[in-house]
């Protein structure tokens, strides 16, 4: 089975061909929290893309969430997003 962290990789990375990706499974921070007891773990994402040029983070956010939705919530409870262009390093 695949770590949900390569899953997520996998699906962003098809999705948004980054030039950098990084996820972080965050889950063992939160044992007991009500997310963490039905199963879905808590997650940080950085993404840098020329995709998200022109975008704001509302819409970035969103494009994120569309790619992942076949995994929430069961897999993903939370997602902390840092979604940046190239230029914004």
């Amino acid at each position: 089975m695949m770590d949900r962290c390569d899953k997520i990789k996998q699906i962003l990375v098809a999705d948004f061909s980054p030039q950098s990706i990084e996820v972080v499974d965050q889950s063992h921070l939160h044992v007991g929290h009500a997310g963490a007891q039905s199963g879905g773990g808590h997650f940080d994402l950085t993404i840098v893309t020329e995709r998200f040029k022109n975008q704001n983070q509302v819409v970035r956010h969103r494009m994120i969430y569309t790619s992942l939705n076949d995994m929430m919530p069961a897999e993903i409870h939370a997602l902390s997003i840092k979604a940046l262009t190239p230029d914004e390093l």
